[in-house]
C-alpha cells in the first residue's frame, strides 16, 4: 500500500506531527525550494535544526528549488545556475533527512519543434544522468508541471530508468489542468513504468487551486480505480498547504479507503 506524506509547517508543527501519526504519514518538505533560503545559509542550517528538535516521521521527501530552473537552456549562464539551485536542494534534503528531492521538467509546452524537443531531452538525459551518479544515495523525482502531454517526460524516463535513484513524480493534479487536453488514461498508462512518487490536490479542471482533495472538481473514484493498479507502491504528497486542509484531505481519501488510520 502507497505511503501518503503531507506538508509540515514548523509554525503549527505538533498538528501536523498529530496529522501524520494518525494515518502514519511521511512529511515533504516544503521549506527548500526558494532560491532566497537556499541561499541563507544560516537560516537554512536554523531550520534544519529546528525541524529535528522533533521526533518526525521515518518517511520524508523534499522539493527542490524549481524557479527557473532551465538545465536544457541555450545560455551557458542559465545552466550554470539552474545546476548550483538543483545541487543547493539535494544538499538541503540530504541535510534534513529526506529521502528523495523532486523537480519539475519546467519546459515550454507551447514550444513544439523538433529541434526543442529533441535538445529538452537530450540535454536532461546528459544533465541528470549525471547528477544520478553522482548522488547515489538520493532518489531524484522529475515531476511534470505545464506538460500538455506525458510525452517528453515518457521519453526521457525511458532513457534514465536504468538509475535506481531516478523516478517519475507524477502531478495529478497537474495533469487534470494544465494537461487536460490529453486523455488522463494516457497519462497514467505513459508514465506508471517509472512512477515512484505522486502529488494530488484538487482543482476545476482548468487552474492549479491546489484545493483539498475533494473540494474540486477531480473524479477520485476514477483516482482510485488507477490507485489499485498503478499507484499503490509509490508514495503520495497530499499537495496542500495547512492543516484544515489536510484534515479534509486525508478524511477524504479515508472515505474512499485509500487512507487508513494507524
Amino acid at each position: 500500500m502507497s505511503k501518503f506524506l503531507i506538508i509540515p509547517n514548523l509554525k503549527n508543527i505538533d498538528e501536523h506531527l498529530s496529522l501524520a501519526k494518525k494515518y502514519d504519514l511521511g512529511f515533504e518538505y516544503n521549506d527548500f525550494f526558494s532560491p532566497k533560503m537556499l541561499d541563507d545559509e544560516e537560516r537554512l542550517q536554523r531550520t534544519i535544526e529546528e525541524y529535528k528538535k522533533y521526533t518526525l516521521p521515518d518517511h520524508c521527501t523534499c522539493h527542490g528549488d524549481f524557479f527557473d530552473v532551465l538545465v536544457f537552456s541555450e545560455d551557458k549562464l542559465i545552466r550554470e545556475i539552474a545546476d548550483k539551485r538543483i545541487r543547493q536542494s539535494i544538499d538541503a534534503a540530504r541535510k534534513a533527512g529526506a529521502k528523495a528531492v523532486v523537480f519539475h521538467t519546467n519546459y515550454e509546452p507551447v514550444l513544439t519543434a523538433k529541434s526543442y524537443v529533441d535538445n529538452w531531452i537530450d540535454c536532461n538525459e546528459q544533465y541528470f544522468s549525471r547528477l544520478l551518479e553522482e548522488n547515489p544515495d538520493m532518489n531524484i523525482y522529475l515531476e511534470n508541471m505545464f506538460d500538455r502531454s506525458p510525452d517528453m517526460l515518457r521519453r526521457l524516463s525511458e532513457r534514465l530508468k536504468a538509475y535506481k535513484n531516478y523516478g517519475v513524480c507524477f502531478d495529478y493534479a497537474h495533469a487534470m489542468s494544465f494537461g487536460r487536453s490529453t486523455d488522463i488514461n494516457e497519462w497514467v498508462r505513459s508514465l506508471a513504468p517509472y512512477l515512484k512518487h505522486m502529488h494530488i490536490n484538487d482543482n476545476d479542471l482548468e487552474n492549479d487551486l491546489h484545493l483539498a482533495v475533494g473540494d474540486g472538481k477531480i473524479d477520485w473514484n476514477v483516482f482510485a480505480n488507477y490507485y489499485n493498479n498503478y499507484f499503490c507502491n509509490c508514495t503520495i504528497l497530499i499537495e496542500v498547504s495547512g492543516i484544515e486542509k489536510q484534515i479534509r484531505s486525508a478524511e477524504y481519501l479515508e472515505r474512499l479507503g485509500l487512507l487508513s488510520r494507524s
